[in-house]
């Protein structure tokens, strides 16, 4: 079968540092931190009192009053971001089969705080009195099934929930499902909202969160002093397109979709193998899928979590696998920005890497201070930097071993 190449015409995002797309991206290259007290619900009590939470989100504007009534937080992001995605590649429904279009998009946990409220509900009023709305707003594919319908897409619509490589899975899969012929455009990506005391309690008491009270020392990948990772929030969506037909209707296209690679460690429920095997053959699979020698990477947006064993095993897994070129690209991690957004990350980061490309930037590593010797690449440190790249890669490595690697490619007409 002929492979389809599969090219980016469309961005939307709401993140911890922006509201849309542009306002991320501008942030990032500004390196704004969007870590800062929690304000969902009172923290005073728990050990951790920081995350990157979306600021100044109003869904009954955006979405309007009864609409965003019926939406969890999370698929509100995503519904929100899946506009500005199709409104930003001015796609219109008119120009294409609506059987050929089709939605992938991931959500690690759901509408977790719906479920922690209608809990107490039940307890407080009985069980038979819980919202009607609870299932059909809390379950994770929700935000998949609300982007369908409000976008018109009748083809495939799935959401891949593999925790932390939730994103980049939905993105991967949409990439292979048009290059393959299945459709010939998707809406894919991620979105999250799990700042919530059970979430935020959960990732405590198995210590994987950074319980410092600074915001310019909590999220620190890659460096010594790092202790954990910053929960955090949003949605990512991008609009592929098959090349041709994105040519045919003049759009504009942001980056190429090259490869893809997919692995899982099958070696621990939360931690990844030291020695990054899982992460090295799924970067390995994304270079043989886009025929890309290690060689023409010039940088890649690391998984990058700030805890102690993710980064030291994504920079084993990189030397595995670019060799001596590994201390020759350029590897940092925007979750010193944006903290960690779990099922969203991927999709953001995926984002975020199509932009540098584009942009001829590399996004920096910020509040980066002490070295380490398991980390010893260049992490773009503190602040971001003007660079000619041709070609980069966005990991994710997520809890029960999952990873995923996609492969970029800057787009030349």
């Amino acid at each position: 079968m002929e492979r389809r190449r599969v090219v980016i015409t469309g961005l939307g995002a709401v993140t911890p540092i922006g509201l849309t797309a542009p306002e991320s991206w501008q942030a990032v290259q500004n390196g704004v931190c969007g870590v800062a007290p929690i304000t969902q619900f009172d923290a005073e009590a728990m050990k951790v009192k920081l995350a990157a939470e979306v600021k100044g989100f109003d869904p009954e504007t955006l979405l309007g009053r009864q609409e965003s009534r019926r939406m969890g937080r999370f698929t509100q992001f995503a519904v929100v971001s899946a506009r500005e995605a199709l409104a930003d590649a001015a796609f219109s429904m008119q120009e294409t089969d609506p059987d050929r279009c089709g939605v992938i998009l991931s959500s690690g946990i759901g509408g977790l705080s719906i479920t922690e409220a209608e809990h107490e509900r039940g307890k407080e009023k009985g069980w038979d009195r819980v919202s009607p709305f609870y299932i059909p707003t809390g379950i994770c594919n929700m935000a998949a099934g609300q982007v369908a319908i409000d976008a018109g897409f009748r083809g495939m619509c799935s959401c891949p929930v593999t925790a932390c490589a939730g994103g980049t899975n939905a993105v991967g899969d949409a990439f292979h499902y048009i290059r393959d012929g299945y459709a010939d455009v998707m809406l894919c990506g991620g979105t999250e909202a799990c700042v919530t005391p059970l979430a935020i309690g959960g990732f405590t008491s198995m210590k994987a969160l950074s319980q410092t009270e600074d915001p310019l020392r909590a999220s620190i990948p890659f460096d010594k002093e790092r202790s954990g990772f910053v929960l955090g929030e949003g949605a990512g969506m991008l609009l592929l397109e098959e090349l041709e037909s994105a040519l045919s209707r003049g759009a504009k296209i942001y980056a190429e979709i090259a490869g893809y690679g997919a692995t899982c460690d099958a070696y621990h429920m939360t931690a990844p193998r030291p020695d990054g095997s899982g992460g090295a053959k799924a970067m390995a699979l994304a270079l043989a899928d886009g025929g890309v020698s290690a060689g023409e990477v010039g940088y890649i947006n690391a998984h990058g979590t700030s805890t102690h064993l993710n980064d030291a095993g994504e920079t084993a897994a990189v030397k595995a696998v670019f060799g001596p070129h590994a201390y020759t690209l350029a590897m940092s991690s925007t979750k010193s920005m944006t903290g960690h957004m779990l099922g969203a990350a991927g999709a953001v980061e995926a984002i975020f890497t199509a932009l540098s490309l584009q942009n001829g930037f590399l996004p920096a590593t910020i509040h980066y201070q002490c070295p380490d010797e398991e980390c010893d690449l260049d992490v773009v440190p503190g602040v971001g930097r003007r660079a000619d790249i041709r070609c980069a890669m966005s990991n994710s490595l997520g809890f029960g071993g999952h990873n995923g690697s996609l492969l970029l490619k800057k787009w030349e007409a």
